[in-house]
């Protein structure tokens, strides 16, 4: 069963989540910035057959991937780190600079980090659907203004932090990938990196959704995205970019067909930028 390092782990997101992974027998470390914090999270690990741990670090004062590969390595004391999940955010607090430091420069060096630990073999960050250069094929004129609207006015810093984590996540993750087929490792085995991307955020239940080539206008529920996460995981194949609103599809159906038919949203950008701005 995979041990799940969990970043952000006192996340609305993160908290859901947490429960749906020890469901299903996996352990979980959730990494939280502060002791206080301890508490809660080990209630969502009551009634469940998977094993919880918690482990109180700053991701503020990672700045390096060495940084990074010694919180993992925290982590995996007693039983090594198989996937990482980034499910953190400075959630606006703190101003543009601490958004650049949590959003970007943390998760850029957690990302490099997983990439270069040859035991790790899944890193799914949650991003947002906005969150790229290039104007998709799939969106309308209304989709490209509102989502411009967001990343160059409403929300600039957050937008700048995340599209560089995606794109080191991006580029990072196909070199690996591409080396380890070279060498013959077995496709489940090869590192898969996926950046999955709601719409707004929402409280609201649990319920259906829609995954692939969608609008970049639309909601997506914190609860839905969870069982994503979590469905993402534990579907062989699974990589690339998931943009994910609410819809009518189950989740299981969703997630499904679109690791069958090859579905990856970043189609449109520029991966050559990416790989040079990414500096790989």
């Amino acid at each position: 069963m995979p041990h799940i390092l969990l970043i952000g782990g006192h996340g609305k997101i993160a908290q859901l989540l947490t429960p749906l992974l020890l469901a299903k027998s996996w352990s979980v470390t959730s990494l939280i910035r502060a002791q206080e914090q301890v508490s809660a999270i080990e209630k969502l690990g009551a009634g469940k057959p998977g094993k919880l741990s918690v482990l109180v670090d700053s991701i503020e004062e990672v700045k390096s991937e060495a940084d990074a590969k010694g919180v993992i390595e925290k982590a995996g004391k007693s039983e090594q780190v198989d996937w990482v999940v980034w499910s953190a955010g400075a959630g606006g607090r703190g101003g543009p600079s601490r958004t650049l430091a949590v959003d970007r420069d943390a998760a850029i060096a957690f990302t490099r980090a997983s990439i270069a630990n040859p035991h790790i073999t899944k890193f799914l960050t949650v991003s947002y659907i906005a969150s790229r250069r290039n104007r998709p094929s799939w969106w309308s004129d209304a989709d490209w203004e509102s989502a411009q609207n967001v990343n160059n006015n409403v929300l600039a810093t957050y937008f700048q932090a995340k599209v560089a984590a995606d794109e080191v996540l991006t580029a990072g993750a196909k070199l690996r990938y591409d080396d380890e087929a070279k060498k013959g490792v077995e496709e489940a085995k090869r590192f898969h990196g996926i950046s999955l991307r709601p719409g707004n955020l929402t409280d609201k239940p649990a319920g259906g959704v829609t995954i692939g080539k969608v609008p970049s206008r639309g909601t997506t529920s914190r609860a839905s995205v969870a069982e994503v996460v979590a469905k993402v995981l534990d579907t062989p194949g699974a990589k690339g970019w998931l943009d994910v609103l609410d819809g009518d599809d189950s989740v299981d159906a969703a997630v499904e067909k679109a690791v069958k038919e090859g579905i990856d949203s970043v189609e449109g950008e520029d991966l050559a930028a990416q790989k040079e701005r990414a500096g790989l």
